[in-house]
């Protein structure tokens, strides 16, 4: 499970950092777990419903995310198919969710970078809807902060895709899928 973002406190809050927070969630959430230094990034390992989750947080900045996403693969040994990337879309509604099982990066670079260090674009994300951007160039809307008005739509966004992660981990991709794609709201449990 790889939260994507910018490693640093100039970041944090900020609408390109929507991977970590959910990240953050799952660790606090989970087993208390604790991040430590690893794979150029922060890594921890937690539980979701008694599966073993690996929660990355690459610092190597958006961009360059896939050096660290795929030390961490060959390292655990593990497949595509095990993969779970959480990001910001600026292309979605503020807050709304989409799961796929593969596809392009969609203008994501950090997603760009993961696809060409790992030779593939089949592992699952989660894209997180970071509202539109108007007039204003996207680097720069990508790395400001939401708005005090959008908060309760990213906390709405933050529950919603805890328990996307949880049900991806537990019951499937399709599972997941099926139940968060379209219009959600969050539900206690």
């Amino acid at each position: 499970m790889v939260g994507l973002g910018n490693p640093g406190s100039k970041y944090e809050g900020t609408r390109h950092n929507i991977g970590f927070e959910v990240v953050d969630r799952l660790a606090k959430g989970g087993s208390g777990a604790t991040f430590t230094r690893k794979f150029d990034g922060l890594l921890a390992e937690s539980e979701i419903d008694f599966h073993r989750v690996l929660l990355l947080k690459p610092e190597t900045f958006m961009n360059l995310s896939g050096r660290s996403v795929a030390q961490a693969l060959r390292f655990y040994k593990l497949e595509l198919a095990d993969l779970l990337v959480v990001c910001d879309d600026l292309n979605l509604p503020l807050g709304k969710l989409r799961i796929r099982g593969g596809g392009s990066d969609g203008g994501q670079k950090g997603l760009r970078d993961i696809t060409a260090q790992l030779g593939s674009e089949n592992y699952a994300r989660l894209r997180i809807g970071i509202g539109e951007r108007g007039p204003v160039d996207a680097a720069d809307f990508v790395l400001s902060r939401f708005r005090t008005a959008d908060r309760l739509a990213v906390e709405d966004a933050l529950i919603l895709a805890s328990q996307a992660v949880a049900v991806w981990v537990t019951q499937g991709q399709a599972a997941a899928m099926n139940r968060f794609n379209g219009p959600t709201t969050p539900t206690s449990g």
